[in-house]
């Protein structure tokens, strides 16, 4: 059965905006007072890398997972359980960020919170590339303005993400703030120089970032 996307793109944006809201709740406000609040905020640096990190990833995956619906005209069941399955592990992004921010400051564990976190990255790295594999495979799902070919081409390029992940947990077993590095690094590159998806009109207005 295939229905039009529009209730499975509202139900996923609430589920990202819920995951990239729970994450500054674990932010906890600390309980000094006068100028010792300084030296209590300045103990939390931890929290705010997790924060940022994780925010601006997750704000990557959603930008990714918007563009693709805005090319979809349809949706079957296959990507209904897809679409499920990215969800499932973005979901546990809030659980890693705060493990990694209560256990960056302390080297012996710092590593342990990275290697789990970037783990999670590649899991999502690879759900995410079987979730644009299915759409593009099938064809028919996409709007008729979309070059079904040219989007298949694409693969690739979406696949990286599959590889450079794998960098960021190799690199998590040395050093975990070179791995948060890492990922604020892969995060913004794919803010800044996302996938195209062509089209095939003639009068083509410009195509969104995937």
């Amino acid at each position: 059965m295939e229905r039009e996307p529009s209730r499975l793109e509202l139900f996923s944006d609430a589920v990202f905006a819920i995951i990239i809201t729970i994450l500054i709740l674990e932010i906890k406000v600390p309980e000094a007072e006068g100028s010792e609040l300084w030296h209590e905020l300045a103990l939390q640096w931890p929290q705010y890398a997790a924060y940022v990190v994780s925010f601006l990833v997750i704000g990557v995956m959603w930008v990714n997972h918007h563009t693709i619906f805005g090319h979809i005209k349809k949706v079957d069941r296959p990507l209904l359980f897809l679409n499920l399955m990215v969800l499932m592990i973005v979901a546990v992004i809030p659980w890693t960020t705060a493990l990694l921010a209560v256990h960056l400051g302390n080297p012996e564990s710092a590593r342990i919170a990275a290697i789990i976190y970037s783990a999670l990255t590649v899991v999502y790295a690879v759900a995410f590339l079987c979730f644009w594999w299915y759409v593009t495979r099938v064809g028919h799902l996409f709007r008729d303005n979309v070059d079904k070919d040219g989007a298949r081409a694409t693969r690739m390029r979406f696949g990286l993400g599959s590889i450079a992940y794998p960098i960021t947990l190799v690199i998590a077993f040395f050093s975990a703030p070179l791995a948060v590095a890492a990922h604020a690094i892969i995060a913004i590159y794919y803010a800044f120089n996302q996938i195209p998806i062509p089209l095939i009109i003639d009068d083509r207005v410009p195509a969104e970032d995937a």
